[in-house]
């Protein structure tokens, strides 16, 4: 991996700084966090904002719609946009970093053109249908069923945890066609309308006082067999390239976020004086180290996925990442609490909430425990455990 930076690259991250500078303090402020109509419509806007200028999709390959940036341009796309403070992709995150990549790199043609260019401009949004309530950590435990009739599947069952199910118009939905066949080898992937009859949507609250996520109720629901993405019954190696996703690009711009938080939290305790506690300060000390090598594995990812041929899907090192970064993300907001003393407790105070939100990150993706097997039977080579 070179880090050194082309001309090109420079010349690139100096374009997108002057654009951010010009349309960042035109957006109007950002809607609250409980106003989903609103939030879908300032975070669509934004992506609209970033396809007008040629900057959505911008890893994505030409032929899925994107402008086949280097890994490192898109490096340097989230990181300038995250210094600057712009939007995060939030209501579209589904659909940018999960359901649109995995079209682009399993789908056919027609679902191509079909489903990315909405996505790129911000006209549909995606949620994901994969979680099960009796499930637990084991996706491939799922029951949702799926029974072909004609050219349609008709899906029965429920999903739990359901991101951005308020206001999606598609789900990444995951089905199990074929319940004889041992469990990692009957599930299909299906992309779903949301306003299909049958579809029930029960938003969840949750500890933070979000509703991000839902509980999905499908009864009787047909979905066309040309919404299949993959082979029928292929749809659990086809997960694991969303999941690849997820876990290997989906929190890049979020590494860059915690380190502008780390400098405002080494802010804070100095205006407040915590920062004469030198255990306090050997604490931020540590997580600044911690990040700067998340950013430098991040980096190891997407070169290496681009380097092996893979079109862009990230490998099992992402794994690694997303396993370290959910437990540094949540010393992260401790680190946070401590530098705010009592004020901790205080929903109105910076950071309280991200603390809150950063509790889910050892589940949400795969659970550690997940991450630590895939890291030891698929890079370490060790045996399954019984």
């Amino acid at each position: 991996m070179d880090l050194a930076y082309t001309e090109e690259e420079r010349e690139f991250r100096a374009r997108l700084r002057e654009w951010l500078g010009g349309v960042l303090p035109g957006l109007p402020p950002k809607p609250r966090p409980d106003d989903w109509p609103g939030r879908r419509a300032y975070d669509t806007a934004w992506q609209r904002m970033l396809h007008d200028a040629g900057y959505a999709g911008l890893h994505w390959p030409v032929d899925a719609g994107g402008r086949g940036a280097t890994p490192t341009q898109h490096l340097i796309f989230l990181e300038e946009t995250e210094k600057a403070g712009a939007p995060y992709v939030g209501a579209n995150f589904v659909g940018l970093l999960h359901a649109g990549p995995t079209i682009a790199a399993e789908g056919t043609a027609e679902q191509r053109a079909r489903w990315l260019p909405p996505v790129l401009r911000g006209d549909e949004i995606w949620c994901q249908g994969f979680s099960e309530p009796d499930a637990g950590s084991d996706l491939a435990a799922l029951r949702t069923r799926a029974v072909r009739d004609g050219d349609h599947y008709v899906v029965s069952g429920s999903k739990i945890w359901t991101s951005h199910a308020e206001v999606a118009d598609w789900c990444e939905l995951l089905v199990r066609t074929d319940p004889a066949a041992p469990k990692h080898r009957g599930i299909t992937w299906l992309a779903m309308e949301m306003d299909a009859p049958g579809v029930t949507v029960r938003p969840l609250r949750t500890l933070a006082g979000s509703t991000e996520f839902a509980e999905m109720f499908l009864d009787e629901v047909r979905v066309p067999l040309s919404h299949r993405v993959g082979a029928e019954n292929d749809g659990w190696r086809v997960t694991m390239v969303t999941l690849s996703f997820e876990r290997g690009t989906a929190f890049v711009g979020e590494v860059v976020a915690c380190r502008r938080t780390l400098d405002e939290l080494a802010a804070e305790a100095r205006r407040s004086g915590r920062w004469d506690d030198p255990v306090l300060r050997r604490r931020l000390g540590r997580l600044n180290a911690e990040f700067r090598a998340l950013w430098r594995l991040t980096q190891w990812n997407v070169s290496e996925a681009q380097r092996a041929g893979s079109g862009g899907v990230p490998g099992t090192g992402g794994s690694v990442f997303k396993l370290r970064y959910s437990h540094a993300r949540q010393e992260l907001y401790e680190a946070a609490a401590e530098v705010l003393g009592a004020d901790s407790a205080d929903l109105d105070r910076e950071w309280v909430l991200d603390r809150l939100s950063s509790l889910s990150y050892t589940i949400a993706a795969g659970t550690s425990q997940i991450q630590r097997n895939i890291v030891a039977e698929r890079m370490l080579g060790l045996p399954k455990g019984r």
